[in-house]
């Protein structure tokens, strides 16, 4: 964006290009009105992006996509309106739903890992999958429940295909040195919280808000 002195610039050396004189406070006004007019511009194109758009432009996108918010809050329907374009997209085979599961939480294919539980040698069942590791520290940023997510991993499998078990993960480890605490990315906290590992959670249903999934 250019600036005023820019704008003064173009104008013949016959005219006062102080910006304290008339033609200067002139300029000074139509460039505050361009100025706004550039931010409002700035924002439509950058709320284009689903990770930027707020309140009823998300709802927008949603209605392209025929995903409605229901009592969703921004990040939760960000959640649902990645993870409805992606299955709109999905061949339901088992790198798609990683590939679905991580565009929705925003986190690496390889922090996502799905068994299909036919192969399981203590408990094989048919058309199962078992998610053996879900990143929980995603689900606690964007403030969705297990049961919620499990819902979109039920939308994302095939048809027939059930869930057998979700598994989220948390980075909490026991410490390496022998009789003695270790503080760091993945033990216990310091006092202020600034460090550690976080635990990971058991999926059990509760009263959850409904999600128009």
């Amino acid at each position: 964006m250019f600036s005023v002195k820019d704008m003064m610039s173009r104008f013949a050396d016959v005219f006062n290009k102080n910006p304290n004189s008339n033609i200067g406070k002139l300029i000074g006004i139509l460039y505050g009105q361009m100025d706004e007019l550039n931010t409002s511009l700035e924002k439509v194109r950058e709320w284009r992006d689903i990770d930027k758009a707020q309140g009823s432009t998300l709802d927008r996108i949603g209605q392209n996509v025929i995903q409605p918010r229901g009592a969703a809050t921004d990040e939760v329907y960000r959640v649902l309106l990645k993870s409805k374009i992606a299955r709109n997209l999905s061949k339901t085979d088992i790198n798609t739903i990683i590939r679905v599961l991580a565009l929705a939480l925003d986190c690496d294919y390889k922090d996502i890992q799905i068994q299909e539980k036919f192969s399981d040698p203590f408990e094989p069942e048919a058309a199962s999958l078992s998610l053996m590791r879900i990143p929980m520290k995603r689900l606690n940023e964007v403030g969705m429940s297990p049961s919620q997510f499990a819902k979109i991993i039920q939308k994302t499998v095939a048809a027939g295909v059930s869930i057998a078990q979700i598994e989220l993960t948390g980075t909490f480890r026991l410490s390496s040195i022998y009789d003695g605490l270790q503080q760091d990315v993945f033990g216990l906290s310091d006092p202020d919280m600034t460090v550690g590992g976080t635990l990971g959670e058991v999926y059990v249903p509760g009263n959850d808000y409904e999600l128009p999934i």
